[in-house]
């Protein structure tokens, strides 16, 4: 361990109840007082393959593990021999004595379940109970970790593992830090929680790696939420039936990633014509086509800006960790509605699945907006023009109201036309539109800075990058720019994050620097990128080398 740092990684087979043990790790740690971050990473299988997660604590906050770790809970002999290059000499091993060899602390695992009559999932129950007592953890924690997060079978589990804890020696006592408690949450948990208190009504999903966690998130809660949760036959018919549930007055999200969007772009366009609002959260992963279908990638933010034909605005944000993706999803909720707008909540495979440590008072206040509703002034014109460029809501059922809407060019009251000035008069109202967003989002924090405020250097990043650029800026002296707000693009708050600037260093998780390219787009030039594409995040020590290259 290196300061006030921990790491453990916990490895096995598909079914091993990798995630569960994980969990419990981080729930560990935050028990010490330390903040939490959890990284799976597993193949698209449903058994078998190699899957492991790192759980990695710290006294500050985190959104990236480390690549070397402390501890080592091997479930399978494929993760020793997968992991060798993580070990450094402190590291200490817990191993299932069945299936592995090692040198460490190796635990009967068969002959306690045997002995305790427990079923072969409890497995890992034992390796944990092992690495509570190698770490130095009181049988207290585990106590209370346990009878909170696996209420199911509790006192067996904690039979199981009070044998493993008993049989094994402390090696490596992790120090707690405190009684700081913290929320541990998902990203994609903190993207459905923003949408819910940003007025939620519908969400409508097809489940599609690395959302589909959103859509159970939301099902499973959908009662206590009071919201209605769908699960249609494929994406087109999910675009269509949010557009659908919002035309009636529901604020309706869908969730897919980069292969299921392509298929509502149709239903995209038809949004940005009739002025229909949806939120749409995009979970990216590494494409093109099927790609790595449990991986992560920065990839699609330019198909995001583009898709649909034709013009229409649109607004995007792309938060970085769960902090971040609870408030700005309940900001998209409200724009999308306020300005009858498709709204993008952009995110990836490591902000969606990993695991944060967030402290709940520290996330800024977000609000349900009202609507500019119909004043009940007959006839109602659905798409009356207005300086602002927003019209008047009101929906199906409202008495004295016809409520049209039409993907074909229309007028005000949406009777379809192809009057050439009628066109030109419903397209600035759009424009407009765009143009009153832009205004409203200046009293919004859209660009985000961090680091060494006098440094001339600095990297720009976006979405779950942030994590790692913040300590890699941290280590060097620099500064992190990181925009939100990807559409309409804040190019004034960036110009000024940017004063006194002189190298500036693009980082993401792509091939051809999509970040950089919208920079240059808005006039802000760069100096470097550094790119990664291969599936996995950053970590600080593969980061830190490669920028040290070009600072110079």
């Amino acid at each position: 361990m290196a300061g006030k740092e921990v790491s453990v990684l916990v490895g096995g087979r598909a079914g091993d109840g990798i995630n569960s043990a994980g969990a419990v790790i981080a729930h560990f740690l935050n028990h010490l007082g330390y903040v939490p971050y959890l990284y799976f990473d597993y193949p698209s299988l449903i058994r078998g393959g190699h899957n492991f997660g790192i759980i990695r604590g710290s006294e500050k906050p985190i959104g990236v593990h480390h690549d070397a770790v402390d501890f080592v809970l091997a479930l399978n002999q494929e993760t020793v021999f997968r992991h060798r290059a993580r070990f450094h000499e402190g590291t200490v091993i817990l191993f299932n004595a069945d299936v592995v060899h090692a040198d460490g602390q190796g635990v009967p695992v068969k002959k306690i379940l045997l002995e305790e009559k427990a079923p072969a999932i409890m497995g890992n129950s034992a390796v944990i109970g092992a690495f509570a007592k190698a770490a130095g953890i009181p049988w207290d924690t585990v106590n209370a970790v346990f009878s909170a997060h696996m209420p199911k079978g509790a006192d067996l589990n904690l039979r199981v593992a009070r044998r493993a804890y008993d049989q094994c020696s402390t090696v490596l006592t992790i120090p707690p830090l405190g009684d700081r408690r913290l929320s541990l949450i998902t990203g994609n948990e903190a993207i459905g929680l923003g949408m819910v208190a940003g007025g939620l009504s519908a969400y409508v999903s097809y489940p599609m790696t690395p959302s589909s966690s959103l859509l159970h998130f939301l099902a499973e809660n959908a009662e206590r939420f009071g919201i209605t949760v769908v699960h249609p036959e494929n994406e087109i018919a999910v675009m269509l039936m949010a557009l659908g549930l919002s035309y009636g007055g529901q604020r309706a999200a869908v969730g897919t990633s980069g292969g299921g969007f392509c298929l509502m772009t149709e239903g995209l366009s038809l949004a940005g014509m009739a002025e229909i609002p949806v939120v749409l959260v995009v979970s990216q992963r590494t494409g093109p086509s099927t790609g790595l279908p449990t991986y992560s990638a920065q990839s699609d933010l330019h198909f995001i800006l583009n898709a649909g034909q034709g013009e229409f605005p649109r607004f995007v944000v792309a938060p970085a960790d769960a902090q971040e993706a609870f408030f700005w999803s309940a900001v998209a909720m409200n724009i999308a509605w306020k300005y009858q707008i498709p709204a993008f909540i952009l995110a990836d495979k490591t902000l969606s699945e990993g695991v944060y440590g967030v402290d709940p008072s520290k996330i800024a206040d977000v609000r349900q907006d009202g609507l500019l509703s119909w004043d009940g002034t007959e006839p109602y014109r659905r798409y009356a023009d207005t300086p602002s460029g927003i019209s008047p809501l009101t929906f199906p059922g409202t008495k004295g109201a016809v409520v049209k809407v039409n993907s074909y060019a229309h007028d005000e009251s949406g009777i379809t036309t192809e009057d050439a000035g009628t066109v030109v008069q419903m397209t600035d109202k759009r424009v407009r539109k765009a143009a009153s967003l832009s205004t409203e989002m200046e009293s919004y924090k859209t660009v985000l800075t961090e680091g060494v405020p006098g440094a001339t250097t600095a990297i720009a990043c976006w979405g779950s990058t942030k994590g790692v650029c913040s300590e890699v800026a941290e280590e060097l002296g620099l500064r992190t720019i990181q925009p939100v707000m990807m559409s309409p693009f804040p190019t004034g708050q960036c110009t000024k994050a940017l004063a006194g600037i002189r190298r500036l260093i693009v980082v993401e998780e792509n091939a051809n620097g999509q970040l950089a390219a919208l920079l240059r787009l808005n006039g802000i030039p760069h100096d470097a990128t550094v790119l990664q594409y291969d599936g996995r995040p950053f970590t600080p020590d593969t980061l830190l080398s490669r920028v040290r290259k070009v600072i110079v």
